[in-house]
């Protein structure tokens, strides 16, 4: 029903004049989240909450509770497993599972263009080989880099990250001033392959001597922490960040506000200043 039909059955009931927002339907979110290292029980609330917040959609969450890095999702094993969804989010740490079938069911929906939001761990999973070394197009154990379009393989200690927006005109991240994150991990960047950076994140290491006195000196270390991709013949949207291993990040409202910019970006349902599209904001 368009929205002309809206409004004249509106007047003639005598009810209040429909909205954009009553002919708009929510995004469909899928959340995957599970694994090895973190705090997913309650991420995974946290993300759904705080999405919801922001943008009128639907976040469904899957969630496996295994804290180990092989965990199993009986969606992705199924056939067409994203027909439900408009966007997934990876909040999975797989590092362990290595089925190179399993991988290519979940990356058949992003190459089919099913947009994917891809959180800290998410870019160590799904790893096998030599994934220490620079991957190569093509090579077998590419495919999940590929996608996210930067390789990286492992992260230093805890310690706080000063994120800087290096692209102040994404609507990801448009008006989002800088900030410092409390103890957080920086992942590396092996390279990048075809993500446009988004933000670097800088960590300092501070100077330390062992019990035979040797000083190690301070080590200032600073990588691409976010990031979009465009994947596949379909040139699927894709957005990454490294940040997000404790819950006092992910519920910070400028990480949420992010993430759900992503969402909307990853759907093409925002605009140049970082606003949601009418009827895409969060329902009151």
């Amino acid at each position: 029903m368009n929205l002309r039909t809206l409004l004249a059955l509106a007047l003639l009931a005598g009810l209040a004049t429909p909205t954009i927002a009553d002919e708009v339907k929510p995004l469909r979110v899928l959340v995957v989240a599970g694994g090895c290292c973190h705090d997913y029980a309650n991420q995974k609330d946290i993300l759904k909450k705080g999405i919801e917040a922001r943008v009128n959609s639907t976040v469904t969450v899957i969630y496996d509770a295994t804290k180990s890095t092989k965990p199993l999702f009986e969606l992705y094993k199924k056939d067409g497993w994203y027909k439900d969804f408009d966007v997934v989010v990876h909040d999975e740490c797989a590092a362990d599972i290595t089925d190179p079938t399993y991988v290519e069911n979940i990356l058949k929906a992003h190459r089919e263009g099913i947009p994917a939001i891809n959180l800290h761990c998410a870019m160590h999973s799904y790893r096998w080989g030599k994934f220490q070394q620079p991957v190569k197009a093509g090579d077998d154990n590419s495919h999940w880099y590929e996608m996210l379009g930067l390789q990286s393989t492992g992260h230093g200690a805890q310690l706080p990250i000063a994120i800087k927006f290096t692209d102040k005109d994404s609507p990801i991240t448009k008006g989002i001033a800088d900030w410092t994150t409390v103890n957080e991990e920086l992942y590396n960047n092996v390279q990048v392959l075809t993500g446009k950076g988004l933000a670097n994140g800088t960590q300092t290491t501070p100077e330390k001597k062992d019990k035979a006195g040797k000083v190690s000196p301070a080590k200032e270390s600073t990588t691409i922490v976010a990031w979009t991709n465009e994947y596949g013949p379909k040139k699927t949207r894709i957005f990454s960040t490294t940040i997000g291993h404790n819950n006092a990040t992910v519920e910070d409202a400028r990480y949420l506000d992010m993430v759900s910019r992503a969402v909307l970006w990853s759907v093409n349902k925002i605009d140049a200043d970082g606003k949601a599209l009418p009827g895409y904001e969060a329902k009151k």
